[in-house]
């Protein structure tokens, strides 16, 4: 049984507070304590709240806990050239009743069709008849990483699945929403491309991180999480000398391409990809800076594929916060 409450402060945005989740069950994923990230903007301000997942000895399962602690990743590791800000700005937090938060939507509902809608009246009554997006996103369901908002997709032009920590499981691991998803985008709407978006601060990858190999879980979380277990193992062997932070920021990144990786399982994306009618792409956003990274797979170079595992990239470029 779960059980969900509020145990994060609310800003005065629309915007709902982060749950507490206890997963009562006899095979608890077992977790250090550690710290998840969490970030609401105002008004230009930045402010930073934490998640925290762990253990209770009275209690099997997962907790998630807010906190205003500052972030742990407090020294810049090798090889990178810039720090995370970590300034903290405090907003007073302002609760709103169901009905205000229900008022406020239908107003940018109504803003929508008037200033959006109504003029471009016959794009949208084309989009009625059907859609052909260019574009097949996955993307993660953090409410921070909206990839229309950031990346300014208009309706009818890319279409889109959000799931934890934005992974692809491989064709061998079966049936789930995600692949059912890509079916559709590839073989009934033949986008031309597939974005595999990660993020910073991803509570599901540090959930990933926070695992120990020979533990097995039957949350739904570390269900799920597991899909990327590759990419925590190749962390751990590429960045063990760095913190847990910055290790999980190692693998928000390598967590991408094994997804990448694992689009290249399914026979009607190989083809498509082998033949140049699909092409693959990974993302990362920073939203701690507001970068963004871009990389395509490279599908020549297979024999690199073939030996490590590993998908060749190439076209890796940096779109930085500040403006050119």
């Amino acid at each position: 049984m779960a059980i969900v409450s509020p145990s994060s402060s609310v800003s005065n945005k629309p915007l709902s507070s982060l749950p507490l989740i206890q997963a009562n069950n006899s095979k608890s994923l077992s977790l250090r304590e550690q710290t998840f990230f969490g970030s609401k903007g105002k008004l230009g301000a930045f402010e930073q709240t934490h998640l925290k997942l762990c253990t209770d000895s009275n209690i099997s399962g997962l907790k998630l806990k807010a906190s205003r602690e500052p972030p742990g990743l407090t020294r810049e590791p090798p090889g990178l050239t810039r720090e995370l800000k970590s300034d903290k700005l405090e907003n007073p937090a302002v609760t709103k009743s169901d009905s205000d938060l229900f008022d406020e939507m239908k107003q940018r509902f109504l803003s929508f069709k008037k200033h959006k809608y109504m003029k471009n009246l016959e794009h949208f009554e084309n989009l009625a008849k059907g859609q052909a997006p260019k574009f097949m996103v996955i993307a993660c369901a953090d409410s921070r990483v909206c990839p229309s908002n950031i990346l300014g997709f208009q309706p009818g032009e890319a279409f889109v699945v959000r799931n934890v920590a934005n992974m692809v499981p491989s064709y061998e691991s079966g049936p789930s929403e995600t692949n059912a998803a890509l079916e559709f985008a590839v073989n009934s709407l033949k986008v031309e491309n597939i974005l595999v978006v990660g993020h910073s601060c991803c509570g599901g990858i540090r959930a990933l991180m926070s695992m120990h190999d020979d533990v097995e879980t039957s949350s739904f979380i570390g269900s799920w999480v597991v899909v990327g277990m590759n990419a925590r193992l190749r962390t751990k062997a590429a960045a063990s000398n760095l913190n847990f932070d910055w290790q999980c920021r190692h693998c928000e990144k390598e967590s991408v391409n094994c997804s990448l990786g694992n689009l290249l399982t399914y026979p009607w994306i190989e083809e498509k990809v082998r033949n140049g009618e699909v092409s693959i792409h990974g993302g990362y956003y920073d939203f701690v800076d507001c970068t963004f990274e871009k990389w395509t797979v490279d599908y020549n170079a297979s024999n690199s594929k073939e030996k490590s595992g590993k998908v060749a990239m190439k076209n890796k470029t940096l779109w930085p916060w500040d403006f050119p």
